[in-house]
C-alpha cells in the first residue's frame, strides 16, 4: 500500500496554527502527519486542531507533564489500530516525547528527542534518553521483523549526523546536536548492516541539508544556514519502497509557521 507520511515540529501547536498549521493540514496529501513540541495537553490540541478534525483528520497524542513543554501527535486520515506512549523508560515514561500508533502492518512513530546543552545536567538528560531509546529500536526492529510490519520512527532527533547535515558545522563541533558522540550514536543506528535506514539522506546521499530546521536570528532561514535534524528513520523493507523525499520550506521567512519545516515521503 503506498503512504505519504510527514513529519514537522511544530514549535507550540497554538502558534502554528495561528500562522499556517491549519491550512497547511487542508492542503497536504499526507496519509499520516507527525507533530512534535505541541506544547500542549490533549484538550489543548483537540480544541486547536478542531477544524482539522471536522475536515476528517483523526488525532492520537502523548501530552506532556511539564506545562508548556514537549508533546508529540500523529494525525492520520484512518483511525489508528493501537496507539503506546513510551519507550519503556518510566524517566521519561510522562515527558510527552514518544508516541506509537498502528495502522494495519504499518507503525508510524513520533518522536522529540531532548535538545541537550553539552556539559549540563540537559546533556545527561539527552543521553540517558539515548541509551534506552536506542534498546527500545533494538527490540522495536527484531519485533517488526518477526512479524512482518514496516515501522518509521518520525521526528525531531536533535542529531545532525553528518557535515551534510549542517551549513556550519565547523563552528558547532562542540554543541550538542552535532557532538562527536551523539553522531557516533546515529551512525550505529544507521550501520549499512542495521535495520534503520535514514530515509531522506538514502534518497539524496550527497547533497547538503536539505536543512529542516533554521534558526529565527539573523538571516539564517533567508540563507539556508540550517540543519537537518527532523528525519523519517525507517525499517530496510519500508525505506526501500520510499520513491520520493522532500522539505517542504516556506517560501519566504514570513510564510513560516514554525521553525522547522515538513518532512515529507512518499512511499510506494
Amino acid at each position: 500500500m503506498s503512504h505519504i507520511i510527514s513529519t514537522v515540529n511544530v514549535n507550540g501547536v497554538r502558534a502554528a496554527a495561528r500562522k499556517g498549521l491549519v491550512e497547511w493540514l487542508g492542503a497536504t496529501e499526507a496519509d499520516v502527519v507527525c507533530l512534535q513540541e505541541t506544547r500542549a495537553s490533549d484538550e489543548q490540541l483537540r480544541d486547536t486542531l478542531a477544524p482539522s478534525l471536522d475536515g476528517g483528520w483523526h488525532v492520537v497524542s502523548a501530552e506532556p507533564a511539564a506545562k508548556g513543554r514537549n508533546g508529540v501527535a500523529v494525525l492520520s486520515r484512518e483511525p489508528a489500530d493501537a496507539v503506546r506512549i513510551g519507550h519503556g523508560d518510566d524517566e521519561f515514561a510522562e515527558a510527552g516525547r514518544y508516541l506509537e500508533a498502528d495502522f494495519g502492518d504499518l507503525t508510524v512513530a513520533s518522536l522529540y528527542l531532548p535538545s541537550g546543552e553539552a556539559q549540563t545536567p540537559r546533556q545527561d538528560e539527552k543521553e540517558r534518553f539515548m541509551e534506552s531509546f536506542a534498546a527500545h529500536l533494538g527490540d522495536t526492529a527484531a519485533e517488526a521483523a518477526a512479524a512482518d510490519r514496516d515501522i518509521v520512527v518520525c521526528g525531531d532527533w536533535n542529531i545532525a549526523h553528518t557535515e551534510l547535515d549542517l551549513k556550519n558545522w565547523k563552528t558547532n563541533r562542540k554543541n550538542s546536536g552535532f557532538l562527536p558522540h551523539e553522531r557516533d550514536w546515529l551512525s550505529a543506528l544507521l550501520a549499512a548492516d542495521a535495520a534503520w535506514v535514514d530515509v531522506v539522506r538514502s534518497l539524496r546521499p550527497h547533497v547538503d541539508g536539505p536543512y529542516s530546521w533554521w534558526s529565527y536570528r539573523g538571516k539564517a532561514f533567508d540563507n539556508d544556514a540550517g540543519w537537518r535534524i527532523d528525519y523519517q528513520i525507517a525499517t530496510r523493507a519500508l525505506a526501500d519502497r520510499a520513491k520520493d523525499a522532500r522539505v517542504e520550506r516556506a517560501a519566504t521567512y514570513d510564510q513560516r509557521w514554525s521553525d522547522h519545516a515538513p518532512v515529507t515521503v512518499h512511499y510506494r
